[in-house]
């Protein structure tokens, strides 16, 4: 499953790929669509933690609580190079490592690092690249599946009936799902022109011809990408219940799960046989810093206000990696204005 933050609420319209004991099992305090507004607050374990306000790592802790069913209390503190935290008698501080096991161990699901091994999930073989474009695959798919499914539940009803009143009527919630698909577009466009911005030029530079089968895919799916939005468009004019809308449902579900499919495949050729050859390409390790700064150039939008949307679609232990990366290689501030979109 994504990593519902607890910030971000759900809808059960919003249909979840995974299953509801899967879900349970990362948020025992939480529902499956969001926060559960019948859970009083009170029955949740209170963390203070206190930390300078600018300070990456502050960012990080905080970031990390929001997948913990605790009530946070934040504390802007000049007084402390680093943060500390406070739960019960138990007083934390050290490295981010030290921190986030102690969480894990008071506060078992969802975990946020391995049960064994270091904090360095990074083997120092593997490119960097190559667990960032991995790591962006599977939020894509989450949300790719996600959406199937609630075009699926959209047409089961057809526009007769209402799914949850969070989304108010049919019409409301198609514009809903227009405003979910056009995150989830322009996130799949940006991630395509990143690969052929920077990723292929490395891969082509080492074997010419190497990436022209997968450059032929991102250009055959830009029609299919455009097509869907063009049928979300059409069918909030039309009249909900109608046959005429029914049918549109139907097209548009079958549409979806062939781009869903479609993508999924791409994704696998990719890992398979394209990033492998990352290695090959043999980056030092300021090299394959300057390629992540320029990935985040270019993915500037997904990076941005769309960063939260996107680490919705990564596991917790995927999310925790992938913020990792982004403040160990990119540039501090950069770094920091990410972090204070989650948490502020």
């Amino acid at each position: 499953m994504g990593n519902c933050l607890k910030t971000q609420k759900k809808s059960v319209s919003e249909i979840n790929p995974f299953s509801p004991s899967e879900i349970k099992s990362f948020f025992p305090f939480e529902s499956s669509e969001g926060f559960d507004k019948g859970s009083p607050a009170a029955l949740k374990p209170v963390v203070k933690l206190y930390g300078p306000p600018n300070n990456a790592a502050t960012f990080y802790i905080r970031f990390a609580l929001l997948y913990k069913p605790v009530s946070l209390t934040f504390n802007h503190s000049d007084i402390v190079e680093s943060p500390v935290m406070y739960y019960g008698s138990d007083v934390i501080s050290g490295s981010v490592e030290t921190m986030l096991r102690y969480l894990d161990s008071k506060f078992p699901n969802p975990p946020l690092l391995p049960k064994s091994g270091s904090f360095g999930w990074y083997d120092g073989t593997t490119p960097l690249m190559v667990w960032l474009l991995t790591l962006q695959h599977r939020s894509m798919i989450w949300h790719l599946e996600r959406m199937a499914r609630w075009a699926e539940d959209l047409a089961s009803r057809g526009g007769k009936t209402r799914g949850d009143p969070v989304m108010g009527s049919p019409r409301m919630e198609m514009k809903k799902f227009g405003r979910n698909y056009s995150q989830l577009m322009e996130m799949l466009l940006e991630h395509a022109r990143m690969e052929e911005r920077v990723v292929f030029p490395i891969l082509e530079e080492a074997d010419r011809g190497l990436c022209k089968a997968a450059q032929e895919e991102h250009a055959r799916d830009l029609p299919m990408l455009n097509g869907i939005k063009e049928d979300i468009k059409s069918i909030g004019v039309l009249d909900t219940g109608t046959p005429s809308y029914q049918e549109a449902l139907s097209n548009l579900v079958n549409r979806f799960k062939k781009l869903k499919n479609q993508c999924k495949e791409h994704f696998k050729e990719e890992e398979r046989d394209l990033l492998p050859y990352m290695e090959a390409a043999e980056l030092s390790k300021s090299q394959q810093g300057k390629v992540l700064e320029q990935c985040l150039d270019a993915m500037r939008e997904t990076h941005t206000h769309l960063f939260r949307f996107f680490m919705e679609g990564l596991l917790p232990q995927d999310g925790i990696q992938y913020l990792d990366m982004i403040i160990k290689c990119s540039e501090n501030n950069r770094a920091t204005l990410m972090l204070h979109m989650f948490v502020e």
